[in-house]
């Protein structure tokens, strides 16, 4: 079977990804990329809802828990709770990832960055079998004793990542374990472990994005970016 086979049915399966529409998540971000841009406690204890078939994130519960901010590739916004807009950025840029990363210190940015990068999370590995996604499985990867298999994945315009392309790393069961991409003028790896059932669907529940050498090693620090989801439902 193809490595990206054996990696959907680790986490699923596709007859189970396709009968879902939506996901809640109940977790927290941080990070050097957030705390040198002024928002250490932005993402802190926040609840992500999102959908499994477009790329829409709802986040509640940002600047302590008093307003919300909306994820979609034509708009991103800033909301009350009440739900009245009260910063918008229409159509943002699809270029994001070549931002200098003190433009998260803008809130706007910081959910830009954090929709691409929550919702790519909660899709992969099932975004790699969209019909406009290049993968091709690459040499295997010894990381202690372990050998991980890896699939690189050329992503199209129209979908926002954090790079269009980027390398995956599954471990023997076919979890994800690593993804390298370019960010910000940086090499980072984002780590991920601790996986976890949510209604038949396997979620890394931590993550960390970190630097790495030329020779493909993590650098310990700085984190980047740390993720941790607490909770998740998917429907």
């Amino acid at each position: 079977m193809a490595l990206l086979d054996d990696v959907i049915d680790a986490s699923g399966g596709i007859a189970r990804w396709n009968s879902l529409n939506r996901f809640t998540l109940h977790l927290s971000v941080g990070g050097t990329l957030f705390s040198s841009a002024g928002h250490a406690r932005e993402f802190k204890d926040v609840t992500a809802e999102g959908s499994t078939r477009m790329q829409s994130v709802r986040f509640t519960g940002i600047t302590g828990g008093d307003h919300s901010g909306s994820f979609q590739p034509d708009a991103i916004t800033i909301e009350s709770l009440a739900g009245d807009v009260l910063r918008s950025w229409p159509n943002p840029s699809l270029a994001f990832p070549e931002v200098d990363p003190s433009a998260l210190a803008d809130e706007l940015h910081l959910i830009f960055f954090c929709g691409v990068a929550i919702w790519s999370y909660l899709t992969i590995p099932f975004l790699l079998a969209h019909p406009d996604v290049v993968t091709e499985e690459l040499s295997p990867w010894q990381e202690n004793a372990e050998t991980w298999r890896r699939l690189r994945a050329q992503f199209p315009a129209h979908l926002m990542t954090l790079a269009p392309e980027q390398v995956f790393y599954f471990d023997e069961s076919a979890l994800q374990r690593r993804t390298d991409h370019d960010l910000f003028g940086m090499k980072v790896a984002h780590s991920s472990w601790a996986h976890d059932s949510f209604g038949g669907i396997v979620v890394p529940t931590l993550r960390r994005a970190q630097t790495v050498r030329p020779d493909g090693t993590v650098i310990a620090k700085p984190v980047l970016m740390d993720v941790e989801i607490f909770d998740a439902v998917f429907e």
